[in-house]
């Protein structure tokens, strides 16, 4: 089955990992800009921001497509301390999805192999976005 995992990147680190991403999987990957509309169901991967903020570009995607998210995922940096990766955390709590990942940066193989087990294991299992199975990273 194909995913759609819509991303928000600022410096490149989450672009990179869902190019990664769309070559270990052909997973349909769309970069959000501020027209993107969420019209069928997908994974949101984004970065923080600041002191450990939502991005502007990520609320306002969020503002018509967070029915349509089934996960969230979020890269920082762990020199942020407690802030690392900390928008995933916030949207989850914000937007009642669930969070699937915290990486650093672009991502390890690790993180990326993490990722795609995440996302598979969702489908497996049936889960929908009411389920707290994924919340794992946190």
């Amino acid at each position: 089955m194909m995913e759609r995992i819509y991303y928000d990147s600022k410096t490149g680190n989450v672009e990179r990992f869902m190019r990664k991403i769309a070559e270990a999987t052909g997973w349909e990957t769309e970069k959000i800009q501020p027209d993107t509309v969420a019209v069928q169901e997908g994974h949101l991967v984004t970065f923080t921001t600041r002191f450990g903020e939502i991005p502007e570009t990520t609320k306002n995607f969020l503002q018509q497509a967070s029915p349509y998210i089934l996960s969230v995922s979020s890269s920082g940096n762990r020199n942020w301390g407690q802030n690392f990766a900390v928008a995933g955390n916030k949207i989850a709590s914000e937007y009642g999805i669930p969070l699937a990942l915290k990486f650093e940066l672009s991502g390890t193989n690790e993180d990326i192999n993490e990722f795609i087990a995440i996302i598979k294991a969702r489908r497996n299992h049936g889960n929908k976005r009411g389920s707290k199975e994924l919340d794992i990273a946190q």
